[in-house]
C-alpha cells in the first residue's frame, strides 16, 4: 500500500508529540519533514533517528515554515498536519488555504488521537491563551493536593529546544537539575517555581515514557500546560484558565477554544485588574460555549518580594521586563511588571526598543506591537547575553522584573532591580479546594 506523505507543522512541542503518538509506527504514513516557527533556533536541525523509530532510520529533517509550499511540491506531499498552538483561527486557516492551494490536504489531530492514558488520576491545567495564569493555577492545585497529603508530580508541556535525544525524558527536582539540562530562560520560568516549592516536574520529548516514569512516584499527576495547547494526557479533571484582558480571544484562537469546550472547570482570572465590561464579555462567551462547566472567578494580586522595594519604584524611571512568550505570540500588552509600575507610582516607564541589541532587536521587528516593555527572551546563550546588554543599556533608575523567575540569578543587572510576584486568589465559592476535595473523594 502506498504510504501517505506527510509534513507536520510545529514549534518543537505538539508536533513531536503528534508524531510519537500517531505517526511514528504507523505504516500508513511517511512523515517526510517537520516545519518550525514561533521559537528561534529550532528550524535547522533533525528529529533524531534515536527517537524516530524503525520506519525512520535516518531521522526526519526540520525546515522553516516559510518553505512549506516548496516542500509540498518538491516532496509530493499528500497531507500537512498543523501541530502548534496559540494562533488565531484566521492564521490557521490562512495556512490551510496556502497548503490546499499547493496541492495537499490540511488537517489537525483531535484530543482522542493524541492523549496518553495514565494509570494515576490526572488533573490538566490549560488555557485559552498564553499568559492567562495557568502556571499559577497549576501551582495552586498542587499546593492544595499536597496539603491533602497527596504525592503530586507535575508534567509540563514540552520545551525541547536543545539536544532532543538528551531531552527525551527530563526530571527536575532541584535547581541543579536546571543546569544539568542546560535550560533556557523560558524553561526555567516554568520549572523553577515548582522546584522551589518542593515539587517534582517532568518534561521532554517522549511523553509516553515520561508518564510511565512519573506514575512510579505520584498519587496524582498534574498536567501543566503550555501556550493554549490541549492536554497530552487524558484528564480526569480538565481546568481551563481564561483572561479578561483579552476578551473574545477565548473564541478566536486555536486550540484555546477547544480547551473551553473540554473544560470541567473554567477559571476566569485577573478580575482584580480587568474592566467590568471585559469580564462580562468573557463570562457570556463561557456560557455560550460550555454552560455546564463550573466557573471560578479569581484575582491575580501582585506583590513585591520586599516591601522596602516600593521606594525603588515610586517616582522612579523604570524598565519593565516581562515574560517573553506572553508578550510575543501571546500578544499581551502588559503583565505583572507594568501593573506594579502603576500600582507603586513609577514616574516613567522607559521604552527599551531603541536600546535593544542583537536578537532582542530582531524580536521587536518580528513582534512590532510589543510596546514599551522588554520581553525576557532567552532561548540560547547568545540571546541571554543580548537580553543582559539591552537591560544594562536602558537609562533607568530601576528594573522591574515581572518574569516567573528572578532574572538576577541568570544575568548581571548593573542597576537596582525589584521582582514582582503573583499568585492565584479565588473569589467566592466553590473554590479549587472544594472541587479538589470532591475529586479526591471520587478518584
Amino acid at each position: 500500500m502506498k504510504r501517505s506523505r506527510v509534513i507536520i507543522m510545529g514549534a518543537a512541542g505538539r508536533d513531536f508529540h503528534n508524531f510519537n503518538l500517531y505517526y511514528k509506527d504507523n505504516p500508513k504514513y511517511e512523515v517526510v519533514a517537520f516545519t518550525a516557527t514561533q521559537i528561534p533556533y529550532i528550524d535547522d536541525r533533525k528529529y533524531p533517528a534515536e527517537l524516530s523509530g524503525k520506519l525512520y532510520p535516518k531521522g526526519i529533517p526540520i525546515y522553516p515554515e516559510s518553505e512549506i509550499e516548496n516542500l509540498i511540491k518538491k516532496y509530493e506531499i499528500d497531507e500537512v498536519v498543523f501541530s502548534y498552538s496559540d494562533v488565531s483561527f484566521n492564521y490557521v486557516m490562512s495556512l490551510g488555504a496556502k497548503v490546499n492551494a499547493a496541492g495537499a490536504t490540511f488537517k489537525m489531530l483531535g484530543y482522542n488521537q493524541t492523549f496518553i492514558k495514565s494509570k494515576k488520576p490526572v488533573i490538566a491545567v490549560v488555557a485559552a491563551r498564553t499568559g492567562c495564569g495557568k502556571s499559577q493555577t497549576s501551582r495552586k492545585v498542587i499546593e492544595i493536593l499536597m496539603q491533602m497529603d497527596k504525592k503530586v508530580v507535575a508534567i509540563r508541556h514540552p520545551m525541547p529546544y536543545g539536544n532532543l535525544v538528551k531531552q527525551k525524558v527530563q526530571r527536575f527536582a532541584t535547581l541543579e537539575d536546571l543546569k544539568k539540562h542546560k535550560c533556557t530562560i523560558e524553561e526555567m520560568e516554568e520549572y523553577e517555581p515548582h522546584i522551589t516549592r518542593g515539587n517534582v516536574i517532568y518534561s521532554g520529548v517522549d511523553y509516553e515514557e515520561i508518564v510511565r516514569q512519573a506514575e512510579k512516584e505520584a498519587d496524582i499527576i498534574v498536567w501543566d500546560g503550555g501556550n493554549n495547547d490541549i492536554s497530552f494526557l487524558k484528564a480526569d479533571l480538565y481546568i481551563t484558565v481564561v483572561d479578561p484582558h483579552r476578551p473574545g480571544h477565548e473564541l478566536e484562537y486555536y486550540p484555546g477554544m477547544t480547551n473551553l469546550f473540554l473544560a470541567d472547570v473554567i477559571i476566569l482570572n485577573k478580575i482584580d485588574s480587568a474592566s467590568p465590561e471585559n469580564i462580562q464579555i468573557v463570562r457570556e462567551n463561557i456560557y455560550k460555549v460550555n454552560p455546564s462547566a463550573t466557573l471560578i472567578e479569581a484575582a491575580s494580586p501582585i506583590s513585591l518580594e520586599k516591601s522596602a522595594d516600593i521606594k525603588l519604584i515610586k517616582n522612579k524611571k523604570v524598565l519593565v521586563v516581562e515574560d517573553g512568550p506572553t508578550l510575543t505570540h501571546g500578544e499581551m500588552k502588559f503583565g505583572a511588571g507594568i501593573l506594579a509600575a502603576k500600582k507603586y507610582g513609577a514616574k516613567e516607564i522607559i521604552d527599551p526598543r531603541e536600546y535593544a541589541v542583537g536578537s532582542i532587536k530582531d524580536t521587536y521587528k518580528k513582534y512590532p506591537n510589543t510596546g514599551t516593555l522588554l520581553p525576557a527572551m532567552g532561548y540560547a546563550p547568545n540571546q541571554i547575553k543580548d537580553l543582559e546588554q539591552t537591560i544594562n543599556k536602558v537609562p533607568c533608575d530601576t528594573v522591574i522584573i515581572g518574569t516567573p523567575i528572578d532574572l538576577r540569578r541568570i544575568i548581571d543587572i548593573k542597576k537596582p532591580a525589584v521582582r514582582v510576584t503573583y499568585e492565584l486568589q479565588e473569589i467566592g465559592k466553590p473554590d479549587l479546594k472544594d472541587l479538589l476535595k470532591d475529586f479526591i473523594r471520587l478518584a
